[in-house]
């Protein structure tokens, strides 16, 4: 099963525009409750290329420095989904929920 806070391999082509594309490590942000009943996962892909834009959160995964783009967060089909990877740690865990919570408040 697909848990929050898993980090896997996602084939994010075909993509339109801006979005970030390939196949890459992205951050699975939606509830286990969702996960466990829906054929779709909300995802954040995870980049190597740092920006200084606030809608990102740095981390380190695997021995390598990136960035958690919750700017390119989607709603994605669980066919997408390749290979997982790991799971990222709390501290990291807790920055993105909070920044998800502070970007999306009315």
């Amino acid at each position: 099963m697909v848990k929050r806070f898993d980090i896997w391999l996602i084939n994010l082509d075909p993509t339109l525009g801006s979005e970030v594309q390939k196949k890459r490590p992205c951050l699975i942000v939606s509830p286990d409750e969702m996960n466990k009943y829906l054929n779709t996962v909300i995802v954040i892909p995870l980049t190597s290329t740092r920006k200084d834009y606030p809608t990102r959160v740095n981390c380190v995964f695997q021995d390598k420095n990136g960035q958690i783009a919750i700017d390119q967060m989607r709603s994605l089909d669980k066919s997408r989904l390749l290979q997982k990877l790991g799971t990222m740690d709390k501290p990291t865990c807790k920055k993105v929920s909070d920044l998800i919570i502070e970007t999306f408040q009315f």
